[in-house]
């Protein structure tokens, strides 16, 4: 059965994953089409074709390698001049069909030519006024965000829907309850194992402490938060503790001293350190909300995203020396959709999860995939949207700049002049891509 539940969980995240993508297709699709643009195809995934429907001028399929997904757009870059044309013949339908001259005064030239050349293969003489680099800027603008605000807007309808009911596990809202009393004082490295008749019983347990107790003050320190009532334990070394409860309709006063054991400093730093302990554990919930929480929440997931973003390739490559054995694996690095699909498939075969969880895991896994999703596709670089949107932007700012001082418009920007640029960053992607697909498989990262 865990087998199956595995299968099951690793499916339906990577098929939530395909579907997302394909609908960030979709996001780029409907405006360009809006806007009058030509656009042939539209596929999930790449290489050969599985499955495909001709639908109006749009071909629509799937493909076999299921590793992302694409929709084109006829004239993305400007064809070229005229005389860039060497020869015209004409298809079985009559148009004419382009042979560009290839440049051959260097390899990045060579290049553009050879994009430029592509370009031509889609266009007839019909569809000159459908050609993407004729339109606004700002309808250019609107047709490359569309796909990456798809993802963003998935993301929040998931995000929203699971604060609103299940609450935001990355915020943590610790109550002034005892949930629990261990029994005895267990060494940290041994955390985990059941109580021995060497151990010694809990400061809290002598006292007669018991869950459901509400904390009211501590050594006549009344109680403000967790995090002071527990620096005041840790403070405490061996001394003395004066606890008082509220036990139902009863306000007590118990007594006893703290033990000095070995904990971390704080969960971000793992340095063991000789501490007061008194052995309660406190109840926690998570923070509910509702649109307007959700709202608040990605703008610091955007903050915490734009600076993973910009520490991506040093986190990439602290992987690719985990991989080889140089160091350990932070648990923090960045994980591939196979990494994503390793805490699903664990989180659906896991007996300590029940289904309400599994499911919750689940969705919180696709929405924070389709927010990453959105916001690296926002990254101002060719081949990503981000660099199609800095173009356009660009553009609108060259031609305004034109009409203001009332010089001759400057024109569409030819994009295809950072060709270069999108080749490395495309071959650093495919790097990236590989580097955490094969850590994912050799030194996986795990859900617990």
């Amino acid at each position: 059965m865990s087998a199956l539940l595995y299968t099951l969980g690793v499916v339906a995240f990577v098929l939530a994953i395909l579907l997302s993508i394909g609908l960030h297709e979709f996001g780029h699709l409907v405006p360009a089409k809006k806007f009058g643009c030509k656009v042939p195809q539209w596929f999930i995934g790449f290489g050969p074709t599985v499955w495909s429907k001709q639908i109006g001028d749009t071909e629509y399929g799937v493909k076999a390698i299921p590793l992302g997904g694409y929709v084109k757009i006829v004239g993305m870059l400007p064809p070229g001049a005229e005389d860039l044309v060497e020869e015209t013949t004409y298809d079985e339908d009559g148009e004419p069909v382009h042979r560009v001259r290839r440049s051959n005064t260097g390899l990045f030239t060579q290049l553009i030519s050879d994009a430029r050349a592509a370009e031509w293969e889609y266009v007839k003489q019909h569809d000159t006024d459908r050609l993407f680099y004729r339109l606004a800027w700002w309808k250019k603008v609107i047709v490359m965000a569309g796909g990456p605000m798809v993802n963003i807007a998935i993301a929040f309808g998931l995000f929203a829907v699971l604060f609103a009911t299940y609450g935001n596990p990355r915020d943590e809202v610790v109550e002034p309850v005892v949930a629990a009393v261990p029994a005895c004082v267990v060494p940290v490295e041994e955390q985990g194992r059941a109580c021995t008749a060497d151990d010694p019983p809990t400061p809290a347990k002598e006292a007669g402490i018991r869950a459901g107790d509400e904390i009211l003050s501590f050594n006549g320190t009344p109680f403000r938060d967790w995090d002071s009532f527990q620096s005041q334990i840790r403070a405490n070394a061996d001394g003395d503790a004066v606890i008082e409860v509220q036990r139902g309709d009863e306000r007590l006063t118990l007594t006893t001293n703290t033990t000095v054991t070995l904990r971390q400093t704080s969960i971000e730093d793992r340095t063991l350190t000789e501490v007061g302990f008194l052995g309660v554990q406190p109840e926690t919930r998570f923070e509910t909300g509702g649109l307007l929480y959700t709202a608040e929440q990605m703008e610091t997931m955007t903050v915490e995203t734009v600076q993973a973003l910009g520490q991506l390739p040093v986190k990439v490559y602290e992987v690719g020396r985990a991989i080889v054995g140089l160091q350990e694996r932070d648990p923090e690095s960045p994980v591939s959709i196979v990494g994503g699909g390793r805490f699903a498939g664990e989180a659906a075969a896991s007996e300590a999860f029940p289904l309400t969880e599994k499911v919750v895991t689940l969705l919180f896994l696709i929405a924070s995939f389709n927010f990453f999703i959105g916001m690296f596709n926002f990254v101002p670089l060719l081949p990503l949207d981000g660099g199609h949107i800095a173009g356009a932007l660009y553009e609108g700012l060259k031609r305004g700049i034109a009409r203001l001082l009332g010089r001759p418009d400057p024109g569409h920007v030819d994009v295809a002049k950072l060709l270069p640029v999108a080749y490395v960053v495309g071959l650093a992607m495919l790097v990236m891509g590989v580097v955490l697909i094969v850590a994912d498989i050799v030194v996986p990262l795990r859900l617990s």
